[in-house]
């Protein structure tokens, strides 16, 4: 009998242990199939999930007591494909499921509800597509992250009711259907993680709301909420964050919100919130306070000066009144206080960067008065100081002239005093210094030059005297000085001559004397130049001429000789008033110029070179046309008697001789700088489009010169091979196809599909301007964006366009989008830091800023012209327009219509529908960012396209602009969710 009781616990024994064995076998099997199904991921996630491996010593995976898997850790681990839920579902033990922050894409099907047991799911940050699956079946779910993962449609809200468990729901930052607040979740009570952000919510926020009383975090911002905020958060007593921002919200903070004793993170800025600050006065645990962009009135609570937390403090844009305590952020490690564009009085708080910690003090159009208090000479880790339009006075402590890590001052429309010390030769970092409309006064100091960030200098309508530094010249990276409006006298340096990056010259109406430098006609991107009102003497530089500018004003000077005929421009009318000593054949008002014989002799020996020149110039030039003209006829007619190289980097379906014959006249469709463009038709119906390109150098030859135009490789040449080495390896459905090149000593053949609807600017600003509405520009600006994001980061190494705009944007018969002329690509070697070009490349109007002042090739530069066109296709505005103004393009003219909503909305085409202005606007967000001043600021392009197809017509998400400047992150944002 004893026997008999062993031998059947025994067996019962075994046979678990068979069971558990067959278990274990199958989570192995299920675990390796995942693996195959990620063979493809560039990841070591599976390096140890091996078949003679024990499943529970698998990275990621844990067991539980009986050996079962129960838990898999995968997220983070740059895992790419479909989501292979089936596999993952036949652990029937599994309770944890972590994949976030993956490249997972794909629809996610009802198999998650095959997944009962888990309570942990994660698929956050990822790249799916469709609905979110019905998961109702999972009633034991504690914690779901499906947060920024592309879902659309309606989110299966139902699916929750039975979750009286679930702590963790996080869904915002999806493209879902607008929706009332789901009133199902108002039933779960063990909520404590609640992240609804940008997630199509609109109408009133249900009072119901404080039922929620575990409630940690709560964020509903980048919604379409509507109301008041609902007197029942204030029950949410537990609460450490809540974040309303960038909603219509309307009212006033509902009294008792000073009940959120644990708040350290409010944000409910960009509303429509009214009245007074009073219940912020409870909330002592404080980190940071964001209302910004409101309406907010009357005094800023002074209990915000004792909150021993508090680092960051937005209050920009209300109608704030009263003064800011003096001893806020004195306690903490204080890091930013934006309170612009309010009616603020009284002192700047003088201990905010008491830690040592402050980067940024933003006072920009208030009322304050008073100095800059001495404590912040001391404050090395600011990076801005910004207080312009108020009426602060005094002299500015001599220290925060060379803070070294400051990029922006900007001390603008103040009542200061006193000169700008020697201590500015240690701000390394500067960037920006704007002074205008001060009393600022004494010698601009010399060591200005050791500032060698400097990019921008406004020091204009000041009292600064003396000479202009001699060593100015220096700052290779400046890109406008503004001087006008001072006392300075003396010459201008002839060193200005190398400042190789500077667009914007200002320094009239002082007492500058002398000639005018020569050095300034070789500046390349020279395009404003204002020397009026001053008693500059001498002959007009010819060297001006060679100078393409926007503006030109030597009036009211003492110029003499005659004015250079080239610079007797319409747009120059006025610009040499106010010289008696001139003289003009042309303009009126001027006497006519002495004979040449009555100059003196080394003047009338050089005028005469110069004639003898400009004559055997024209000629060659008269020459050269006339035989270039003939040698390309000839060349057409003869181009098959060359011997011809075919390079073919796709299957082709016609004949070199096909195209051969089509290069005639009648064929030509268009002529540019890099070639002539063919319209060809071969045999089989396909339309193409061919460039034809000459050789440079054999072009020389070809016209009978005894020497080659330009070097043995020439601008042409080298034109084509940039073309065919961005081109040939491409394969992008946004990118222009590339078929094959033709090549031969004189000349090569480019030929490319044929676009019939042109390009994007003779679409936008021709005569064959069409009708586009919003959903066509927006493809377009989507699908313009994919494929610069292939050139960026799709290829093996990065291409950079160089010359993005919308004539360089072609469209296909369906309008689909394809970027064109790769003749001033660039392909960044793995050195590229040390990458540089000589060569300005690019268009007005569409280069960025930085390219003035920098030769390195980057990436940014891109995204500034991308930016461009992005306003072009909102705007229906040219990059350069009259109305713009003088000096501006569409960026100002588009950042000077931010200050009001109504201004916005002005600016975007008539052409466009009521009911899509909205999306325009949040296409207009996008171009603004991509146009930031500073590269650094510009997002990445395929951060570009995620925004983009974030905000597709009805599906919106909001995108922030800062105050502090067009295009940057707000100031007070810091952790702002795009």
């Amino acid at each position: 009998m004893a026997a008999a009781t062993i031998f059947r616990r025994n067996f019962h024994l075994f046979s678990i242990l068979c069971l558990l064995s067959v278990a274990n076998s199958d989570d192995l099997q299920t675990l390796l199939s995942i693996k195959t199904i990620f063979k493809d991921s560039k990841t070591k996630a599976f390096d140890s999930w091996e078949l003679n491996t024990p499943v529970c010593n698998f990275s990621g995976i844990t067991c539980n007591s009986n050996g079962f898997v129960n838990e898999i850790e995968l997220s983070n681990q740059n895992l790419t494909g479909l989501l292979p839920l089936s596999s993952f579902c036949q652990l029937m033990s599994l309770e944890k499921l972590s994949l976030g922050f993956n490249n997972l894409y794909g629809h996610v099907s009802n198999d998650l509800n095959k997944c009962f047991s888990l309570k942990y799911l994660d698929l956050g940050n990822n790249f799916f597509s469709g609905s979110f699956p019905d998961i109702s079946s999972i009633k034991g779910l504690i914690s779901l992250y499906a947060n920024k993962s592309g879902f659309s449609g309606t989110f299966p809200w139902n699916s929750l009711q039975n979750m009286s468990n679930l702590q963790v729901l996080s869904v915002g930052d999806n493209p879902f259907d607008r929706t009332p607040f789901p009133s199902v979740i108002l039933n779960l009570t063990s909520l404590n993680w609640l992240y609804l952000s940008n997630c199509s919510i609109e109408g009133n926020i249900p009072e119901e709301i404080g039922n929620l009383v575990e409630l940690i975090d709560l964020e509903l911002a980048q919604n379409h909420i509507t109301g008041e905020i609902p007197k029942g958060i204030t029950k949410l007593n537990k609460l450490w964050q809540l974040e309303l921002y960038w909603n219509n919200l309307t009212g006033e903070l509902p009294s008792g919100l000073g009940n959120l004793s644990n708040l350290e993170f409010f944000d409910a800025s960009t509303n429509k919130l009214i009245g007074n600050l009073s219940e912020i006065r409870f909330l002592n645990k404080l980190k940071s306070l964001q209302l910004f962009e409101n309406q907010f009135s009357g005094e800023i609570p002074a209990e915000l000066g004792e909150f021993k937390n508090l680092v960051n403090l937005s209050l920009y844009t209300n109608k704030l009144t009263g003064q800011l305590p003096q001893k806020l952020g004195s306690w903490a490690d204080f890091h930013f206080i934006d309170v612009s564009e309010n009616f603020l009085t009284g002192n700047i708080p003088p201990e905010m960067c008491n830690k040592g910690t402050m980067t940024k003090l933003l006072m920009l159009q208030n009322n304050f008065t008073g100095e800059i208090p001495e404590t912040y000479a001391n404050c090395t880790t600011l990076i801005r100081i910004r207080v312009n339009k108020n009426r602060l006075s005094g002299r500015i402590p001599g220290g925060i002239w060379g803070l070294p890590n400051l990029e922006i001052v900007d001390f603008a429309e103040n009542n200061f005093e006193g000169p700008i010390t020697n201590d500015i030769g240690n701000a390394n970092s500067l960037a920006q210094l704007f002074l205008a409309k001060n009393r600022f006064s004494g010698e601009l100091p010399s060591d200005i030059s050791k500032a060698s960030s400097l990019v921008s200098i406004d020091l204009s309508y000041n009292r600064f005297l003396g000479e202009i530094p001699a060593t100015i010249g220096e700052l290779n990276q400046l890109t406008s000085l503004q001087l006008q409006g001072n006392e300075f006298s003396g010459p201008i340096p002839d060193s200005l001559g190398s400042c190789r990056s500077i667009n914007d010259i200002n320094v009239a109406q002082n007492a500058i004397s002398g000639s005018i430098p020569a050095s300034i006609g070789s500046l390349p991107t020279l395009n404003f130049l204002n020397l009026s009102r001053n008693q500059l003497s001498g002959l007009i530089p010819p060297t001006l001429s060679s100078l393409t500018l926007n503006l030109l004003d030597l009036s009211e000077n003492r110029l003499t000789g005659p004015i250079p005929e080239s610079l007797l421009t319409e747009a120059n009318n006025g610009s040499f008033a106010g010289n008696n000593g001139l003289c003009s054949e042309k303009i009126r008002g001027f006497r006519r110029c002495s004979p040449v014989s009555g100059m003196p002799r080394h003047l009338r020996l050089s005028l005469l070179c110069l004639v003898v020149a400009f004559i055997a110039m024209l000629a060659s030039i008269v020459g050269f046309c006339y035989l270039k003209k003939k040698t390309e006829r000839v060349g057409e007619r003869s181009l098959k008697d060359d011997s011809w190289d075919v390079k073919s980097f796709h299957m082709l379906t016609f004949t070199e001789d096909e195209i051969l014959d089509s290069i005639k006249q009648e064929n030509l469709i268009g002529k540019g700088g890099s070639g002539n463009v063919y319209r060809v038709v071969v045999g089989n119906g396909k339309e193409l489009a061919v460039k034809h390109i000459w050789h440079s150098d054999n072009y020389g030859k070809k016209m009978g010169s005894s020497t080659p135009m330009l070097s043995k490789r020439g601008s042409k040449s080298r034109e084509f091979e940039a073309e065919v080495q961005t081109l040939s390896s491409i394969r992008h459905i946004n990118v222009v196809k590339l078929y094959c090149s033709i090549s031969s000593e004189d000349s090569s053949l480019l030929v490319y599909e044929y676009m019939p609807n042109g390009s994007l600017w003779d679409r936008l600003h021709t005569c064959r301007k069409l009708a586009l509405d919003w959903d066509m520009r927006y493809e377009i600006a989507l699908g313009a964006a994919k494929g610069l994001e292939y050139l960026h980061h799709g290829c093996d190494r990065p291409v950079i366009h160089r010359d993005v705009k919308s004539s360089n944007i072609l469209l296909d018969e369906y309008l689909k989008p394809r970027i064109a002329d790769f003749g001033l690509a660039k392909i960044v070697q793995a050195d590229s830091a040390k990458e540089s070009t000589q060569i300005i490349a690019g268009t007005h109007g569409y280069i960025a800023p930085e390219y003035g002042y920098t030769n390195k090739v980057t990436e940014k530069s891109d995204l500034y012209s991308f930016g461009v066109v992005l306003m072009e296709l909102v705007t229906g505005k040219r990059a350069i327009e009259p109305e713009f103004g003088e000096n501006k393009d569409i960026v100002d003219w588009v950042c000077s219509k931010l200050k009001t909503k109504e201004s916005v909305v002005s600016i975007v085409d008539s052409a466009i529908p009521e009911v899509y202005r909205e999306n325009a606007i949040k296409v207009l967000k996008v171009a603004i960012l991509c146009t930031a001043r500073l590269p650094t600021l510009r997002p990445t392009m395929r951060t570009v396209v995620q925004m983009l197809e974030e905000a597709q017509p009805c599906k919106l998400v909001s995108i922030i602009i800062g105050k502090d400047g067009a295009g940057e992150k707000p100031e007070s944002r810091e952790n702002d969710k795009l």
